[in-house]
């Protein structure tokens, strides 16, 4: 048998990823707005009621806005990439970044969310940043929404639930469309785009607590978005030649726990309900599994005259998503479940897991890069893929995280196979390049970076960043284009 050649192309884009509410902090500088994500308080994990604090009710946060509630949001501060961004973007290209995932923050450049006009000095903090990042040759990658929207739309409108917010979104994509079409190609629309549908707050700044069917309003929003994200992808072919727009989807690659065939039927389910956000993206319309999901859980989606119409007119370039895990489904109401990325499912025997209890699965990546290629034929960008562990400061001030480089490493392995399966994957960044607070914890205990940042849960530290064994490794990853993974 010939042996098949594994290589990345020539111009493969090497990278990492994070988002403006993990990173920036300067939540009220500069006229930046409030936005829902700077209403997440944290929580000790031995404090928690629930595996994840993502969701914030309306009461919780007007007692928040009063001042009446204690504590620390975690998210407000970042770790600072606001005045450090020269520092961080430096490191990213001593390690040799061809490309940069960041988000941009609606509510830094437009405070309220609907205003007629945007914030000069959010507008003008990108410039400086986008300007550091092409100094460097290195590609900005941008997300337009990442698990925040202006608080006041989450107030005045409920969010993504009422259909006025795809205008407010449109004129906002059309503003940094045109500010920054010569310093930016690829763009993404909404981060975890299928996040709407588990956590509405954090995926779409919508309040459920007094819906009638929380469920049909979370897939409602989610409507809105898929119509704002078709008129986004118009926009920015229309005003920036050349331009790429890609989706992005949490993708919760779904095994059958056993042979039997409901658990078969189950994981085919779990997969259709995921896939369902791309296939929207990417077909440009709503797929007929979608029908008796909906006539079950009596979800009506209000479409007005001309939406079909323009998702199928406005597909998109590319499919982005992250990759952490897989998970296992049975029908069985028995069996001992896993912790995960928003969605659990029952333990997978074969593999390890993390220090959070997130499943290991580097070969699942192939499976998900070849399962997506086979049903889009669109190029596949991973936009984040990493291990969230604990970290130790060494008396002589190294980090040693040989197991984030052996979590990394597997992967990689495995995008080289996908690709000589015949995959047409475009670009990898790592999730989070830099330690940043976590989305579903606000932790800053959970770390992913190949750069060390001083500053722990309760944000004492002096911001310090420094380099972990990861940072030299990841250099010559990318120096040799994937061929040195030791």
């Amino acid at each position: 048998m010939t042996e098949v050649k594994k290589q990345f192309p020539k111009g493969f884009l090497w990278g990492g990823a994070t988002a403006a509410n993990q990173v920036e902090g300067a939540y009220d500088l500069d006229g930046k707005g409030l936005s829902t994500a700077d209403m997440v308080k944290f929580i000790p994990k031995e404090e928690r009621t629930r595996d994840l604090e993502l969701d914030v009710s309306k009461a919780e946060i007007e007692a928040i806005i009063a001042g009446k509630v204690e504590g620390r949001f975690p998210k407000r501060d970042g770790v600072d990439f606001y005045h450090h961004y020269k520092e961080d973007i430096a490191l990213f290209a001593e390690m040799g970044f061809k490309t940069f995932r960041l988000s941009l923050n609606w509510a830094r450049i437009f405070p309220n969310g609907d205003d007629k006009e945007p914030n000069e000095k959010g507008l003008e903090f990108y410039d400086k940043v986008f300007d550091e990042l092409l100094k460097y040759d290195i590609e900005p990658l941008v997300t337009l929404s990442h698990y925040e929207t202006p608080l006041n739309l989450t107030l005045k409108y409920n969010g993504w639930a009422d259909r006025r917010v795809i205008g407010f979104f449109t004129n906002y994509a059309e503003t940094v469309f045109k500010r920054y079409k010569n310093k930016v190609k690829y763009w993404l629309t909404f981060n975890e785009i299928n996040v709407i549908s588990l956590s509405a707050y954090t995926g779409g700044g919508v309040l459920l607590e007094d819906a009638k069917n929380p469920l049909e309003l979370s897939y409602q929003a989610g409507h809105h978005q898929f119509v704002a994200s078709a008129l986004a992808t118009k926009l920015a072919h229309e005003i920036i030649p050349g331009s790429q727009v890609g989706c992005m989807l949490a993708r919760m690659a779904t095994y059958p726990a056993t042979n039997n065939p409901d658990d078969i039927l189950k994981a085919q389910y779990e997969n259709q309900q995921n896939l369902f956000f791309t296939d929207v993206h990417a077909r440009g319309e709503y797929p007929s599994f979608m029908n008796r999901f909906f006539q079950e859980n009596d979800i009506h989606i209000v479409k007005e005259v001309g939406d079909d119409e323009i998702l199928k007119a406005h597909t998109v370039d590319f499919i982005s998503f992250s990759y952490y895990m897989s998970l296992s489904a049975t029908a069985s109401p028995e069996g001992d479940r896993s912790a995960g990325n928003l969605m659990g499912g029952v333990k997978n025997e074969y593999l390890e897991s993390s220090d959070w209890g997130w499943q290991i699965d580097p070969k699942g990546l192939r499976w998900t890069l070849n399962d997506l290629y086979s049903r889009y034929e669109l190029p596949l960008f991973i936009v984040e893929n990493g291990l969230g562990a604990y970290d130790t400061v060494e008396e002589d001030g190294k980090i040693h995280d040989d197991y984030r480089i052996d979590y990394l490493r597997k992967h990689i392995e495995q995008m080289k196979e996908a690709i000589a399966d015949g995959v047409d994957l475009i670009g990898y960044t790592s999730w989070g390049p830099i330690d940043l607070v976590s989305a579903s914890t606000s932790e800053m205990s959970k770390r992913y970076g190949f750069i060390y940042v001083d500053q722990d849960d309760w944000g004492k530290g002096t911001l310090e960043r420094s380099r972990k064994d990861s940072f030299f490794w990841y250099k010559k990853v990318i120096e040799t284009n994937g061929e040195d993974l030791d």
